[in-house]
């Protein structure tokens, strides 16, 4: 296999018309790496990646992967290999010429190109599928193909759009653990674009989160999860509430600000203004069911929705100018003081379990 290839990304821009659908975006990813597009619909991850592959214009900015700047290039001479969520097999081909289509196209002999197929095969281990076509396989075996004809051209990244999501859940989370093998074993930069916070955060060393065509955070899954940049990342991650409020006081370390009904709030952090509006980020699974104390923070709210999940239990609150407050609580815990949709409950965390949040 080739060497992997960093990518950098430089003040990259994609425009349609008089719509803007990635915005001078900047980012470098490390050679090997594990790389994660996370978004919305219409975000601009699936257009960035295109603009990686060469099968987008770049508007404006350059791509560079290794040494090599790649803006102009065709997609055959970048290094780069894509697959498609949609997989693109030839229906009326066998396994073998599927994968060792692009040899062919390159002239590469028949007896060559066929060799090198059944190899990438067996990487897939599917050597044994190799004279079937592929309407006789299963949708992770047509995957496991896809994968196959992407890499027979040694890239030094492989570029995968929505890979798993035709995949059924259980498949899903078995082809997961293959990607990240494949990805282990072959060591080279894989860059993958899913809507699954669960898949980016199983699978990436650096994940990026985007948002209307920026990029609000390119962190690895931990920090993405322990410092949510801004109020987006850590509401679309789903593990962090947000309250938002204005700055009252900054002092020692940490601010202080008031929230739309009334309640005060502390948070770690300097650098803010008193009058000027500020969020926190609080851990979903950090809030209590009790009454905030002396070394708590907290509020009063009404639940609004209870989900039953097995070893968790998670409850809805609306208070503190927030209507969807998510508390995330132990089975045992819930149990032993259940409350029920409508009940007026008392919240509250510590103060480390809250992150000032930064504005994109």
């Amino acid at each position: 296999m080739s060497k992997a290839a960093e990518i950098d990304i430089a003040s990259v821009s994609k425009v349609y018309g008089a719509t803007t659908a990635v915005h001078a975006i900047s980012l470098k990813i490390p050679a090997g790496s594990y790389c994660c597009f996370l978004g919305p619909s219409g975000c601009g991850k699936t257009s960035t990646l295109r603009m990686i592959a060469g099968h987008e214009s770049i508007s404006s900015g350059d791509i560079r992967l290794g040494n090599t700047v790649v803006t102009d290039f065709p997609p055959a001479k970048r290094g780069t290999a894509m697959m498609f969520q949609s997989y693109a097999l030839f229906p009326h081909l066998d396994l073998i010429d599927n994968v060792a289509f692009s040899l062919k196209m390159k002239g590469v002999e028949k007896e060559e190109r066929r060799a090198k197929a059944l190899e990438m095969l067996k990487l897939m281990q599917m050597e044994a599928y190799a004279n079937r076509r592929p309407a006789q396989l299963s949708g992770g075996q047509q995957q496991r193909v896809a994968l196959a004809r992407a890499l027979i051209t040694d890239p030094e990244a492989l570029l995968l759009d929505e890979p798993l999501s035709a995949l059924d859940p259980f498949l899903k989370i078995r082809m997961r653990a293959e990607l990240k093998k494949l990805q282990k074993t072959l060591g080279i930069t894989f860059v993958h674009v899913t809507h699954s916070q669960e898949e980016a955060m199983a699978l990436a060393d650096i994940i990026v989160i985007m948002n209307d065509g920026k990029i609000e955070q390119a962190a690895t899954p931990r920090q993405v999860f322990e410092e949510p940049a801004t109020a987006f990342v850590a509401r679309f991650m789903g593990d962090h509430n947000v309250l938002s409020g204005r700055v009252t006081s900054v002092g020692d370390g940490s601010i202080a600000l008031e929230a739309p009904g009334g309640q005060t709030f502390s948070v770690r952090g300097e650098g803010r203004l008193a009058g000027e509006p500020v969020d926190i980020g609080i851990r979903t699974d950090r809030v209590r069911l009790d009454t905030a104390s002396d070394k708590t923070l907290g509020f009063n709210g009404v639940v609004s929705n209870i989900e039953y999940r097995g070893a968790s239990v998670k409850l809805t609150v609306a208070g503190a100018g927030s209507d969807d407050f998510t508390v995330i609580a132990s089975d045992g815990d819930y149990f032993a003081k259940p409350v029920s949709v409508g009940d007026a409950v008392s919240l509250s965390w510590a103060l480390e379990d809250a992150v000032l949040l930064g504005r994109a």
